[in-house]
Order: C-alpha cells, then sequence, then structure tokens
C-alpha cells in the first residue's frame, strides 16, 4: 500500500472509525488526557492543532473547558459536516482545513501554534510521508504531544527500514515508530511519557519553550 492508498482509505472511510464513529462515542479519557496536560504547560489562550482531528471530540473537550484557539486538520470528506452536527460551537469558533496532513503543514509559519498534538493518527502515515514529522516540529512553538500506539505488530518492516507495519483488522496499515527518536532526534526534548493501555503518551517541548 502506498501513501495515496492510504490518505484514500482514511478520506473515504465510513463506519468502524469514522467521523460519525467517533462523533458517536464523544469525548473520552483521552480528551481528558490532553486537557490535564496542556493545563500543566500553556494558558487558555493557546493556539492549538490537532493533526487528524476528524469529527473533533478531543477539540469539543478543549473548547468545553475553555481553550479558544483551536484548530484542525483532516482528510476525510465527512468530518467537518459532522462536527457542525455534534459539535456546532466548536465549528463555529475553530479554524479547520480539509485536506491531508502532507498538504497542510508546508503551508504553515515557523512556530505558527503553541500546541501540536495527535491521536492515533502519526501512527498511520506511510514511510514516504516522514517528512511531515520534521514540519510538525517547525510549527510547534512550544509543546507537542503524540498518543500514538507503539507495540510492535505483527507483520514485517519491507515498508521501511525503520518502520514495523502492522494491519488493523487486516484493513488499514498501523505503522510502529519510536516517538521518542523521532522528535528528539528533530531538536525536541520530552519532558513525560506514560504507556496506557494501547497508546503511549509522550509530551515534548521545544528548546525555545
Amino acid at each position: 500500500m502506498n501513501s495515496t492508498e492510504v490518505r484514500r482509505q482514511w478520506a473515504d472511510r465510513s463506519g468502524e472509525y469514522s467521523p460519525e464513529y467517533y462523533a458517536y462515542y464523544g469525548p473520552d479519557e483521552t480528551s481528558e488526557t490532553i486537557c490535564n496536560i496542556l493545563d500543566r504547560f500553556v494558558d487558555r489562550d493557546a493556539s492549538i492543532l490537532e493533526v487528524g482531528c476528524s469529527s473533533g471530540r478531543h477539540l469539543a473537550h478543549l473548547h468545553d473547558h475553555g481553550f479558544e484557539t483551536l484548530s484542525g486538520i483532516d482528510v476525510n470528506d465527512d468530518a467537518f459536516d459532522v462536527m457542525a452536527e455534534a459539535y456546532p460551537e466548536l465549528a463555529a469558533d475553530g479554524t479547520f482545513y480539509h485536506d491531508s496532513i502532507e498538504t497542510v503543514v508546508g503551508e504553515f509559519d515557523d512556530d505558527q501554534f503553541d500546541v501540536v498534538y495527535s491521536v492515533e493518527t502519526l501512527q498511520h502515515l506511510h514511510p514516504d510521508a516522514e517528512w511531515v514529522f520534521e514540519d510538525l516540529a517547525r510549527i510547534t512553538a512550544d509543546l507537542l504531544i503524540t498518543i500514538e500506539n507503539e507495540n510492535e505488530g505483527e507483520g514485517d518492516d519491507s515498508e521501511s527500514a525503520d518502520t514495523d507495519v502492522s494491519y488493523v483488522n487486516d484493513d488499514f496499515p498501523l505503522y510502529h515508530r519510536d516517538w521518542n527518536r523521532v522528535f528528539t532526534e528533530l531538536g525536541l526534548l520530552e519532558v513525560d511519557a506514560t504507556s496506557g493501555k494501547r497508546d503511549t503518551i509522550r509530551t515534548f517541548r521545544t528548546p525555545q519553550a
């Protein structure tokens, strides 16, 4: 599966792991975790970008807790229509980009966002798109949070010499990476890491923070 096919799978996705799916379940423990991390490090007026926001359940939780400057990127064709129905205040107040991460991030200025975070999204980026990680570090002024699956999955590492790949429900690929290595090699400093049932939550700060 190449990077174009991976993007197309997520752009067309319905049912499980779709925007409707996440809106149905709403904010969860992960939403609370993100809010708690932000409470530790930034003020309510921090500019925040979620990479792969889907219908916005995590951003909606932040909005409900007083964070004011929220943005999101998602490639799915239904994401923002579902957001407008499920979280109308977020949809009205936030800034959103309906496109692939690869297309959008290069347009942002250096240090444009105080906070950039991803929840089980970067793990689906094809190895051909790994250049995106450098851009994410570039646009982050203060805090970058990764909540990603780091467990070694079944399958081989034929997609990339540095990346193992497994498949969720024999359907879409999940690329297992060492996120500490990825972002510390790009100059960020890891200040916290917690292993959950499925994901590892890593918090990085920029050297100037």
